[in-house]
């Protein structure tokens, strides 16, 4: 937070209403010079005061700045400001009775009247600050779930790119389904598939991120519909840890990346096109790997926009770890980050 314009205006207009506030304590007629005097010493308590309870919360912010760490923050922000408060009191009263015997005592009673006096300043720049960092996450949240849900429309719009209305197509599948003659196993299998293609694009088009187990098997679906062109020639593993299943990924972004994999590398007889989907706990990403034998022409254009959109909504996402990239000789590497289970 850049508060430099706050702390220039905030601590003179407080010393000031201060100074309004406590002008009682001055003789009835006081002299100019003691008005001056008056302010510059509030001045000093204000700015004393204010810079540091704004260092305690900005140490405070830094250490807890989790949402879920919101409560244990406010408690020690209250009971380092309340210490705070209180020892810086008594070290500028103690510095001005050297200055001004008369005007500051060291009596307990009078430090203490001093000290809650001080709390009441104090609090209010704490409540101002929490206030400003509050709305500034109220906005950064309302800014990125927008960016978040227009990177998603851009990955339905990519993914279905050239093809008709998901929802006219699946219902078309259907009817279809219920044409074809059912000693027709393999059309029957096939067209069962494809619905279920665009069953899970259109159930988790309204959704941030699906379970890893869901997408798996989205993706396994989706291979076997490709094995019916390529065959043998795509092998496909999966090295998955059972207790990795609940965690999730952004939707279509694992299947966007065997897409690439097909799009983009010779799949034949002579040369076949080998994926592995990999996972570990300990460095808590998801490996997509594929034998890297790129073709003369992809069987579409390549744009580069499906894995820059998957690298920006895993950031929207706020993954704990960035997407990796690792391209080699023999091999094309993406890795995404696992995210927490909702």
């Amino acid at each position: 937070m850049n508060d430099r314009r706050l702390r220039l205006l905030g601590i003179p207009l407080l010393a000031l209403l201060i100074t309004l506030f406590t002008l009682d304590e001055l003789p009835a007629e006081p002299l100019p010079s003691m008005l001056l005097v008056h302010l510059a010493v509030s001045l000093l308590f204000t700015a004393t005061l204010w810079l540091g309870t704004r260092t305690i919360w900005a140490g405070l912010l830094r250490r807890y700045p989790a949402v879920e760490q919101t409560r244990r923050r406010l408690w020690l922000l209250a009971a380092t400001g309340l210490l705070y408060t209180a020892v810086a009191t008594v070290a500028l009263v103690a510095f001005m009775h050297l200055l001004m015997p008369p005007y500051f005592s060291l009596a307990p009673r009078d430090l203490l009247n001093q000290i809650i006096f001080n709390l009441i300043p104090g609090t209010l720049v704490l409540m101002l600050y929490e206030s400003i960092h509050f709305f500034e996450q109220w906005e950064h949240n309302v800014r990125r779930a927008e960016q978040l849900t227009q990177a998603g429309v851009q990955s339905q719009l990519e993914a279905l790119q050239n093809q008709l209305d998901p929802h006219f197509l699946f219902n078309s599948l259907n009817t279809l389904a219920a044409l074809i003659d059912e000693a027709n196993t393999p059309a029957q299998q096939f067209v069962e598939q494809l619905a279920d293609v665009y069953r899970y694009v259109l159930l988790s088009r309204e959704k941030a991120t699906v379970p890893l187990g869901e997408e798996l098997a989205f993706v396994a679906t989706y291979v076997a519909l490709q094995k019916t062109r390529f065959r043998d020639n795509l092998r496909v593993q999966h090295r998955i840890p059972a207790e990795l299943l609940t965690r999730r990924v952004a939707p279509l972004s694992v299947q966007l990346l065997v897409e690439n994999a097909l799009k983009h590398n010779v799949v034949s007889r002579e040369h076949p096109l080998d994926i592995t989907i990999s996972a570990d706990e300990a460095s808590g990403y998801l490996q997509v790997q594929n034998s890297f034998r790129p073709r003369a022409a992809g069987l579409g254009p390549s744009t580069g926009l499906g894995l820059q959109n998957t690298v920006h909504r895993y950031e929207l996402l706020q993954a704990p770890q960035p997407v990796r990239i690792e391209a080699t000789a023999a091999a094309f590497t993406v890795a995404l980050p696992l995210l927490p289970t909702a």
